[in-house]
């Protein structure tokens, strides 16, 4: 039968990272090619007691619950608000199933074809797949180490009038940079002069590996006006609960839980309800520690092996957080035809190409370090090395 679907899904793509990780199952394949947590490290004892306080709780946690999210639950991530510097209320934090619906949410309410968004280049392709499913034109704004540049993102605003800049400012998917005091600073002041929204989005800024502290882009929005920001409990407790969150403008959130209530009433509820309990009576912190102690372990592991690359031929940076590594072949590198060699040798990884807005190179890469553990990380990056290697000396 000749289907008809709407205008809308020509606009549609398959993710890169779930067709590969589709490829991968298959045999005795090392994947550092998906964005996971490590399942070593998931509290299983503190997520089952949790349950069993939700169901001990009565009928009533099983019941349909409010389209913003379980209350409790809002009111515990207003502590976590604070001392990231954000000015929030319960009223204007939206529970979602992960910061993904976030993107699509506020995707939905705010683009129409052939709306402007402008992006950090490379940056996270499932949020480049949400833009462009709405139909919207992704801009790229030049950048740095360092972030957006400054002039490019102000000439980007005049020219453009884009609907709103998204971010992933502290560890950044893929390349894990950070940006500076000054390129946050600098973005608020031009949202505030263009009058543009950004969504900030951080779901790795506490995998922090230093003493430093990386302040929130919505920490310098003082009028509480132009910055969303949100994250997820899925890099720091389970993804399996599904639960990230937003907080940002009223009448933004307000409508953002309008299309929410339209696309699936609400979250889970006992999730929600589950998730409360964690943070109520679990050491959350403490399991935090753990994770940036355990990351940077596997990290270190992963610099290692790629210390033994020619450094004429190939570029990256030590990360400070989050769960990537980016790498930059030589010119002559094609890490898309290169993949299928590497999955024959029992290992994997995401070509950079998805994660460009225009003009892709192809000789960039991404590996994730997070979720292997340290020996297979071991025999994977073995097993990388000897393929790039041999790949830049044919």
């Amino acid at each position: 039968m000749d289907y008809s679907f709407s205008e809308q899904t020509k606009h549609f793509k398959s993710s890169a990272v779930r067709d590969i990780l589709s490829v991968i199952q298959q045999g005795n394949v090392i994947s550092f090619a998906g964005g996971l947590p490590s399942d070593d490290f998931f509290p299983i004892e503190a997520v089952q007691s949790a349950y069993e306080k939700v169901f001990a709780s009565g009928r009533s946690s099983l019941q349909y619950g409010l389209t913003e999210g379980f209350t409790p639950l809002r009111e515990a991530i207003q502590t976590v608000m604070t001392k990231k510097g954000i000015t929030s209320t319960v009223e204007k934090t939206l529970l979602t199933t992960g910061s993904q619906q976030v993107i699509d949410l506020f995707s939905r309410i705010m683009l129409a074809e052939g709306d402007v968004v402008l992006t950090e280049d490379p940056t996270y392709l499932a949020a480049l797949q949400v833009f462009r499913s709405y139909g919207a034109k992704v801009i790229a704004v030049k950048g740095d180490e360092n972030g957006m540049d400054p002039h490019d993102l102000e000439e980007k605003m005049r020219v453009y009038q884009p609907k709103f800049v998204y971010i992933v400012p502290t560890f950044s998917n893929p390349e894990a940079k950070i940006w500076s005091t000054e390129r946050r600073q600098k973005l608020v002041e031009l949202c505030y002069q263009y009058h543009v929204l950004t969504l900030e989005d951080d779901p790795y800024g506490e995998l922090n590996f230093t003493n430093d502290t990386f302040e929130p882009i919505a920490s310098f929005d003082e009028k509480g006006s132009h910055i969303l920001y949100t994250s997820t409990f899925s890099k720091t407790v389970v993804p399996g609960l599904r639960t990230g969150w937003v907080t940002g403008p009223d009448e933004v959130i307000a409508m953002m839980s309008q299309a929410k209530q339209m696309t699936d009433l609400h979250s889970s509820s006992i999730d929600q309800q589950a998730l409360f309990y964690i943070m109520r009576d679990f050491d959350l912190q403490s399991h935090i520690e753990t994770l940036r102690k355990e990351y940077y372990i596997r990290m270190t592991i992963m610099r290692d092996f790629l210390n033994k690359l020619d450094r004429g031929l190939f570029k990256w940076k030590e990360p400070k957080g989050g769960m990537f590594m980016w790498i930059e072949g030589d010119e002559k590198l094609d890490a898309t035809s290169l993949l299928g060699e590497a999955v024959k040798n029992g290992v994997a990884y995401v070509p950079g190409t998805p994660f460009y807005v225009n003009e892709p190179k192809l000789n960039t890469f991404r590996l994730n370090f997070s979720h292997s553990t340290p020996d297979n990380i071991k025999l994977g990056m073995d097993r990388l090395v000897s393929v790039l290697t041999r790949q830049v000396t044919v």
